[in-house]
């Protein structure tokens, strides 16, 4: 694996052991970063399931303002830790070692003004299929106040599993299928709204 463009481009990574966690590949975030690209200067980027990193990563390479990296499994935690120690990354950046869920619904219950995002990625498990709908549901509901103004939520899942359509006020804009993966991609759509 390596960071695909932007400062940090052709830097390796480090993916965690075994298959629990399964990092997306080089190809993959290659086409996601393409249609992120207007978007991503600037960007505050939340990345749920983060695994090794690489997609927080790809992002701040490729200008985003801040990544807030969501995993909670130690053997993830420790490899994305020292990848982003190795590619020499000290600021712009905040690891919760936590379910995704749970950060997300403490988040979005917090006193204080809650961050906003631009860009949510989310890849759980692909055998952890009840966390898409769970995930993506608490996006289109209780968290979605999460959700900056135009933001986008992308859900990498197995192009054979099919997601909804909608979770809550979220709906599917697009969806790209690339080898055994799929990008779901969401947005914020008032309910009267039509697709």
């Amino acid at each position: 694996m390596r960071v695909i463009a932007g400062s940090l481009r052709s830097r390796k990574l480090e993916a965690p052991p075994g298959l629990t966690t399964r990092p997306t590949s080089d190809r993959l975030r290659e086409t996601l970063f393409n249609v992120l690209a207007p978007r991503i200067q600037g960007a505050v980027f939340l990345d749920l399931y983060a695994g090794s990193g690489a997609v927080g990563i790809e992002a701040l390479s490729r200008g985003a303002v801040r990544v807030d990296f969501v995993e909670r499994a130690p053997a993830a935690l420790k490899v994305l830790r020292g990848n982003l120690e190795r590619l020499g990354l000290t600021a712009g950046f905040r690891i919760h070692g936590t379910p995704a869920i749970a950060t997300l619904t403490r988040a979005a219950k917090a006193d204080q003004k809650a961050d906003r995002y631009d860009v949510v990625f989310l890849d759980p498990p692909y055998d952890a299929a009840s966390e898409y709908a769970a995930t993506l549901g608490v996006l289109g509901g209780s968290a979605s106040r999460l959700l900056a103004p135009g933001a986008l939520v992308i859900a990498e899942h197995r192009h054979k599993e099919r997601l909804e359509d909608r979770y809550g006020s979220l709906a599917r804009t697009r969806l790209l299928e690339q080898g055994d993966a799929a990008l779901s991609f969401y947005a914020i759509c008032s309910a009267g709204a039509s697709e």
